[in-house]
Order: C-alpha cells, then structure tokens, then sequence
C-alpha cells in the first residue's frame, strides 16, 4: 500500500521487544501483511505458536488523534467481556523506537469480510442483503448498549459536549487537508461548517462508540455470514449513538445515488435487498427507542466527517506518504462528497 515502511518492519526488533516479556514471535514463516483498508497496517503473526495480530499505524505525518494504539488497546482489553465481536487486546507497546510507532498484538479471528461487492456465488443473494443489512443496525444496537461503566470504560473520553467538538474537530481538519489540494479550500467546506454551527443539536445520550463501524470492519463466518468480530476500534470514544448511525448512513449507498457515493466503493448497500437509509435508521430507532427528529443534523455531519477523511488520504498522497494509486482519485471524491452533505442538509437526501 504504502512504499515507506508498510511492508517492511523490523521484525528482529520486534522479536527482542517481545522476548523481553516473555513472548516468542515466530519468524517462519515470516508475519503475513494482511490486505484491506487505507490506515492502519495488520500482520498476522504467531506468537508463543498462537495466531495473533500485530497492529500498528500507517507511516507518515498522520492527524492529531487518529490510528490510536494506545486507544485501541485500552477498549480491547475490556470491552471483550461484554461485547463478544471485540477481539481481545492482549499488548501494547507504546515504545516507537521499536517498530518506528506504537504497536499492538490483538486476538485473531479467522472469516471474511465484505467490502464494495457480495461475494460472487452469492452476488444476487437478496435474502442474504437483507440479513447482513440487519445485522449491522443490531450489531451497532447492541455496542450501544453496553454500559461503558461496566467495563471499565467510564472515563473514555469526553461525552459532555461530544457534537459540538466533533464539528469544530472536523471542521478544524477540512481546513488544514483541504487547502492541501490544487485548488485550496472548496467554500462549500465552509458553508457546511457554518450549516453545523447553527444546527447543532444537544447530546441525547452517552454509547460507547465505534466510530469507523462500516460493513467491511466487520468479519464473517465464511460459510453462515455470520458476524464473528468487529475490528478497527482505534478512534472509539464515549458520546452520542446517533452520531455512529450517521458515519455508517455516510458509507450506505443506494442505487440512486450520485457518482461519488458510489465511487467510495465501501460497501455493496446498493443492491438489491439491502434496506434503504431510512429504513436502516428506522430499524436502529425501533430497537434502541432513539428519537430521530433531529438526525438530519448527525447525517450532515457523518457525511462531511466522511469527506474530510477522504481528504485526509488524498492529502497524505500529495505529501508523499503514500504512493499507492487510490489516494489520487480521492481528492475529487472528497468533493462529491461535500456536494452529497450539502444536498443532506438542504432536505434533498436522507
């Protein structure tokens, strides 16, 4: 993915590190990178002859608070015990001299997971839409309501004015990655912040969050489809559900959407049998008893979250960091995808 260190890790020191606590890293069969996601980078690994993960962020100048080795670990060796798709966190090393960055080693989970396309045997499988359309909403339930003081959780974050951070948190980044692009900062990006500013809306309630919780983050059994654990916890927090309902609506596309929802490539929502958004978010209102009055404002900014994080990875690219050739095709994708927030928060879109 990336030609500066994503591959290539200094396994020998890795090796030395974990030693030292009592941990033997297999190195043959040499750690395997595995595939998927613009971020963090993941191994499979085995140590003390057990599968596990080595997880630690991608290399580069990277924003402030995101790719949180620290975070994530601090989720996963807890929240386990009451939310069973979470794998086990099982060490951190918060040293970068090590491997150049924090790393950690997580539980392994052997599936699949679903990115933009249905597996091709079961391509036109609506029944099988439906069910995996109904899962994420149940599963996203079910995170919800887990009581964050249960699991030693209850300092994560900072719930108390959790919207109105995330709209000057992502306006702040809009600005400093958007004016990286050729044509400096779009003045929609502006207009959609000053939208945010004078609808926001109160904090209706403190989840655990997820934060990333999208269809591909999610690995299935390969034979049932059925969920067995939810990855990428590296940006979780405590705030506002509704907030982790919109950043999953911000990937869901719908066969009559715009170009650019569709260009994310993020999940296969567009086909036939999976719900629409509003019946997905219906479903989420119908077993949680949230109340959805105000979630045109949480859909605005999950889908302007959804575009400055695409404009993030393409301004990683213009710096360098990257020379794999889809962060390129990600700046006018950012765009579209202020143009979509801009027709969510004019009422034309859901």
């Amino acid at each position: 993915m990336s030609s500066s260190g994503g591959d290539t890790q200094d396994w020998a020191r890795a090796r030395a590190y974990l030693a030292g606590r009592g941990l033997e890293l297999e190195l043959e069969p040499a750690p395997r990178r595995l595939s998927g996601g613009f971020a963090n980078l993941n191994f499979l690994v085995r140590v003390n002859g057990a599968p596990m993960v080595l997880r630690r962020p991608p290399p580069g100048e990277l924003p402030p608070g995101a790719y949180d080795m620290g975070r994530e670990h601090r989720i996963l060796s807890r929240l386990w015990t009451a939310f069973p798709l979470a794998p086990r966190g099982l060490l951190l090393c918060d040293d970068p001299s090590v491997l150049g960055a924090p790393f950690q080693l997580l539980e392994y989970r052997e599936g699949v997971t679903i990115r933009d396309e249905l597996p091709a045997a079961r391509a036109d499988d609506e029944a099988l839409a439906a069910r995996l359309g109904a899962m994420m909403i149940e599963r996203l339930a079910e995170l919800h309501r887990v009581d964050p003081d249960a699991v030693g959780l209850d300092t994560l974050g900072r719930p108390a004015g959790f919207l109105a951070r995330a709209v000057r948190g992502w306006t702040k980044r809009a600005r400093l990655c958007f004016a990286t692009f050729a044509r400096g900062l779009p003045p929609l990006a502006n207009e959609l912040a000053t939208w945010l500013d004078e609808h926001l809306v109160p904090d209706a309630a403190v989840n655990l969050l997820h934060n990333d919780f999208k269809l591909d983050n999610i690995v299935l059994d390969p034979a049932s489809f059925e969920p067995v654990a939810l990855l990428d916890w590296d940006q979780g927090t405590r705030g506002d559900g509704l907030f982790d309902l919109a950043t999953l609506l911000s990937y869901w596309t719908e066969a009559g959407d715009p170009a650019p929802m569709h260009d994310m490539r993020q999940m296969p929502t567009a086909r036939a049998g999976f719900p629409t958004r509003e019946r997905a978010a219906a479903h989420y209102a119908s077993i949680t008893g949230r109340d959805l009055s105000g979630f045109r404002f949480h859909r605005v900014l999950g889908q302007f979250k959804t575009a400055v994080i695409f404009a993030q990875l393409h301004a990683r690219w213009r710096a360098g960091d990257t020379d794999d050739p889809r962060y390129a095709e990600f700046g006018p994708l950012a765009l579209g995808l202020l143009e979509v927030a801009h027709e969510i928060a004019r009422g034309r879109q859901f």
